[in-house]
């Protein structure tokens, strides 16, 4: 439900402020600011250009606690990490089928998807550095 939600066309601080029904006069007050400056402290939310040190303030004046943090583009850290270990585990193993149907050893498909699983397993167990390579 988070990853859906959108930032308002407007920014969060002008939003949050109208839905309360305060003016920037009493926000700036509350801030210890001039409502210009609060119109630029929205405008800078608006462009993404605003720190995360006068959006924890401007939080701090709206008496409402400031989140943070990244969540992941596409389902979980562990579809993330299960992903990208399939695409490493499917080039190794690739490598090494076409290295040995040049030697006339080829493998079957059912073979090779097998030891693909096998080996993204095997590099999820250990997180190995150059999974992010």
């Amino acid at each position: 439900v988070l990853k859906e939600a959108e930032p308002p066309p407007r920014g969060w601080i002008h939003s949050i402020r109208t839905t309360l029904n305060m003016s920037l006069a009493q926000l700036a007050k509350r801030l210890g600011k001039t409502p210009p400056s609060v119109k630029e402290i929205e405008v800078r939310e608006q462009d993404r250009t605003i720190t995360l040190k006068k959006l924890i303030e401007v939080g701090e004046a709206l008496d409402l606690q400031f989140v943070y943090g990244f969540l992941p583009a596409r389902g979980t850290i562990e579809k993330m990490i299960e992903e990208r270990a399939l695409q490493l585990a499917r080039d190794v193993v690739m490598r090494t089928s076409h290295t040995m149907a040049l030697e006339d050893q080829k493998n079957s498909e059912e073979r090779l998807r097998k030891a693909v699983i096998e080996r993204a397993a095997s590099i999820q167990r250990e997180m190995p550095r150059y999974l992010w390579d």
